[in-house]
């Protein structure tokens, strides 16, 4: 227990040298969060232009300000490098890099092993080594511990081994790194118990489980719930369009309910890094022993079409006025996957876009928050931008995301047809607005001449 005891030592008195690699939307609010509990941390990304902002004291990630990066430099306890050598250095390491899909929708963990590939040479003996990516129940073993274990390294002896799965919510004035709750588990009981002592003091609560496949299973099962649900109330909202109900009443009477039912809402299609993919790794994984889950598949089928139905949607809005989407000028209000957040991340307005393009629509969009996107095409599409004498000139608009900036008095009095996918325009009940999950109606005496 040689390694356990000095390295328990070194986390009690804060003398631990504390790396994370990648920082991005995981990784640079809880190096930040390490730093600024006293705790020497390296911050490792091989993007060179992120180094360089955060020396520079510059932050890209909305959650994190521009001040909270420079304090912590300030107190020399953060320090951002490019360079994979300053990992024998460290006594903790946590891993914070992408696992995204293949085309093919099967897990790609190459982030993982890459990052492995440039440690290992600079590993020393001692460590304790926290993987945060979301990936399928095994990875850590599979890609960690088995690369280590051919070092000739022991696991919770000579290096100790943990997952614990990242909780990040951008945009959330409630809950941030610090005050989340975090699942920990380790490979053997003494990781469990290092990797506890480690986050605890910079993570309000830690709960430990019996082992990495518990906590990795856990973040899937989070996200895969998500997913399940808002499948089931986009096709409740469908369901409420065909049988002229408007689904967004519906929820809320139902929500009166104080046990035994939890509130989801429609919407255009799913966003962000987590709920889009993080089911797919999980059904990628039960297949490889024989079990295949219909409701994951299900649930992904109908979230990823909610774009196709938005299209549909706009197409019987704009026929009500005598317009056929082809040659209309569509604005798409809000890019981002979520309101009053930057991230386009897996956004469903971005696959709307190419949809209204491929059906022949001249389509801009309008997002205070993203400036600009890159298309399919390879082309860099600007935000228009947020003026009311620009936007009375366009012949539909869809909200896609509820941002807090946008003005829905004053958007809704342009008189310019609107499809609502979020009920933002609840309260302004105008014959020229179509909220999702109502059947859209024909405006008569109140119609608008386009």
């Amino acid at each position: 227990m040689k390694y356990f005891n000095q390295l328990a030592q070194k986390i009690k008195t804060k003398q631990a040298n504390v790396g994370v690699v990648g920082m991005g939307y995981v990784g640079l609010p809880l190096a930040v969060e390490m730093a600024k509990t006293g705790f020497n941390v390296c911050g490792i990304d091989l993007s060179e232009d992120k180094i360089e902002q955060l020396k520079q004291g510059q932050s890209y990630i909305s959650d994190i300000s521009n001040e909270d990066v420079q304090r912590v430099l300030d107190s020399s306890n953060f320090y951002p490098t490019t360079d994979y050598s300053v990992v024998s250095e460290l006594d903790a390491i946590s891993i914070c890099v992408p696992t995204p899909l293949s085309e093919n929708q099967d897990p790609d963990t190459s982030y993982i092993t890459s990052v492995m590939e440039k440690m290992k040479p600079h590993l020393k003996k001692g460590v304790v080594i926290t993987l945060e990516s979301t990936t399928y129940p095994g990875t850590t073993e599979e890609l960690i511990l088995r690369e280590l274990n051919r070092a000739d390294y022991q696991v919770g002896e000579d290096f100790f081994l943990c997952y614990s799965p990242e909780r990040v919510d951008p945009g959330n004035g409630q809950f941030n790194t610090h005050n989340m709750p975090k699942v920990m588990g380790g490979a053997t009981e003494a990781c469990t118990d290092l990797g506890v002592m480690l986050y605890s003091n910079y993570i309000e609560q830690v709960v430990p489980v019996s082992s990495p496949k518990v906590a990795e299973m856990s973040k899937l099962l989070e996200n895969t719930f998500r997913s399940i649900n808002i499948a089931f109330i986009n096709e409740i909202a469908m369901m409420c369009e065909r049988m002229d109900i408007d689904v967004w009443e519906v929820i809320d009477a139902a929500a009166t309910k104080p046990f035994g039912f939890m509130k989801f809402q429609p919407g255009p299609g799913i966003g962000g890094h987590c709920i889009p993919l993080d089911p797919m790794y999980l059904s990628w994984k039960a297949k490889g022993f024989r079990f295949y889950s219909k409701f994951i598949d299900l649930a992904q089928s109908i979230n990823n079409n909610m774009p196709d139905v938005i299209v549909n949607k706009s197409a019987q809005v704009l026929n009500i006025y005598g317009r056929s989407i082809n040659s209309s000028k569509i604005l798409i209000l809000g890019m981002a996957y979520k309101p009053n957040i930057s991230d386009l991340r897996e956004s469903p307005g971005l696959y709307l876009y190419e949809l209204f393009k491929e059906s022949g629509a001249n389509v801009d969009y309008c997002d205070p928050h993203a400036d600009s996107f890159i298309d399919d095409d390879g082309n860099t599409v600007q935000s228009v931008p947020y003026n009311k004498d620009i936007l009375k000139q366009y012949d539909c608009m869809v909200l896609v995301t509820n941002h807090a900036a946008f003005d829905y008095n004053e958007i809704a009095n342009l008189g310019v047809p609107i499809v609502d996918t979020r009920n933002a325009f609840k309260d302004y009940d105008y014959p020229h607005i179509h909220k999702f999950g109502t059947t859209a109606k024909i405006a008569r005496e109140n119609s608008i001449a386009l």
